[in-house]
């Protein structure tokens, strides 16, 4: 058996199998011998059909099975003497023979990139920084009023975070067009559910008004036929209902949680709640800006076959996670391209953690998934309970593992990069405006 290898791209290797016609006989015969003894056929005893229609009916099978054998045998031994690490699965392609003793084949696979971490002492990393106080507590405590405001018709004009009732017809050129119809739409002025300029016509109107009014589409409108032209709509505002947001008093208290109603009980939990979220936040803000700094500092590549299977695993998570919503993945076919670039930098980052890993022993210790364990457990009425389930099962711990080594590595990260403390603002951080 004979074997070479040939660089064609910085991943991609070539080795050339042989095997042994003579081999692989032999290796076909005693695979049909193993398989008759359990042949049945009839008019013959159990284990006792003739050799020749054993191979007449199986050869073909058994032959298969022994080359591929034999193929997987020989490349492990190839890749084994040099000492490579192989990516994803090789594809073996039989090549033209010039003698009669041995099946020539060509193997083409990828390896493992080999690279040493790169230099981080240029890279800057923003370390965003929030102290939760009073202030940040009334602002949730005024988002949780939001989210259970009540409404109640009034006898005025509509203004903003008024709920309206309209009926509303769009038409171009004189003609309704596509979309632009719609009776009893009930929306919220001010949250950019319509576009500014429908929004704008709607404010100041009282129940049983009527107006007409152009409005021009924005340049960028999803809708080609429509973006940057001007249309007429109709609108009759048909009910205007202003917001009632409740009292922070006890019974508000009770509908977040605190049994007994005691508001002080309620902002000490609000507050363990959001210093849990900011620091949540604010971590990922830092690791998304570690892995910016690996990936700028190790410009590697990577093998396509990795990237590949990512992509199906990208894939397959999007198609669940469209039927868990009722969705039918058949009529949102789901297209490779779309996670392409996201599979490229998770397995790009998978490989230079790997690396940085093992390069820099930053492995999870136990005393570190122990501490990660517990801080999740404290979100649980029972937190005893969930630190049994954890350690109740190995494979539990893998997820808790998997961030005390990516902490491991933004400390890491931390101690050679040049670190800019910021202070972020609450509103920027948690998404919400101003």
């Amino acid at each position: 058996m004979e074997t070479t290898t040939e660089n064609t791209n910085p991943l991609e290797r070539r080795v050339d199998l042989s095997v042994s016609l003579e081999a692989l006989e032999s290796a076909t015969d005693q695979r049909l011998k193993r398989m008759g003894k359990n042949i049945k056929m009839p008019g013959f005893r159990p284990g006792k059909v003739p050799f020749a229609m054993v191979k007449q009916q199986h050869g073909a099978e058994a032959r298969n099975e022994a080359l591929g054998e034999a193929l997987n045998e020989s490349f492990g031994e190839a890749v084994g003497k040099q000492n490579l690490r192989v990516a994803g699965y090789p594809s073996i392609e039989p090549k033209k023979s010039e003698g009669n003793t041995h099946l020539e084949f060509t193997a083409v696979f990828e390896v493992y990139p080999e690279f040493v971490p790169g230099d981080l002492s240029a890279a800057q990393v923003e370390r965003p920084s929030l102290e939760v106080t009073d202030a940040e507590v009334d602002k949730t405590l005024d988002i949780l009023r939001k989210q259970r405001v009540r409404y109640a018709t009034a006898d005025r004009a509509a203004a903003k975070e008024d709920r309206v009732v309209i009926d509303f017809l769009g038409k171009k050129d004189g003609e309704p067009f596509q979309g632009g119809q719609a009776n009893d739409y009930l929306f919220v002025l001010g949250q950019g559910m319509m576009l500014p300029e429908f929004e704008a016509a709607v404010e100041g109107m009282k129940a049983g008004e009527t107006k007409t009014f152009d409005m021009t589409f924005p340049a960028d409108y999803f809708a080609k036929d429509l973006a940057g032209q001007t249309v007429q709509f109709d609108v009759t505002a048909k009910q205007v209902m202003a917001p009632t947001l409740p009292e922070v008093d006890a019974d508000f208290a009770k509908t977040l949680g605190i049994a007994d109603g005691d508001i002080a009980k309620m902002r000490a939990e609000i507050e363990g709640n959001l210093k849990r979220e900011v620091k949540k936040r604010v971590e990922g803000r830092l690791k998304d800006q570690v892995m910016d700094a690996l990936v700028a500092a190790n410009p590697i590549a990577v093998p396509k076959s990795l990237v590949d299977m990512e992509v199906q695993r990208l894939m397959q998570n999007a198609r669940q996670d469209m039927e868990q919503r009722g969705m039918k993945s058949k009529d949102f076919p789901v297209q490779p391209e779309w996670f392409a670039d996201q599979a490229k930098r998770r397995v790009t980052l998978g490989l230079i953690l790997a690396e940085v890993v093992k390069t820099e022993k930053l492995q999870a210790k136990p005393e570190q998934v122990k501490a990660l364990v517990e801080e999740a457990a404290q979100t649980y009425e029972n937190p005893a309970e969930v630190v049994n389930w954890y350690y109740s099962q190995p494979q539990n711990l893998a997820e808790v593992e998997a961030i005390a080594i990516e902490n491991n590595v933004v400390e890491w990260v931390l101690s050679k990069a040049q670190v800019i403390d910021k202070a972020v603002a609450f509103d920027e951080l948690m998404g919400q405006k101003a």
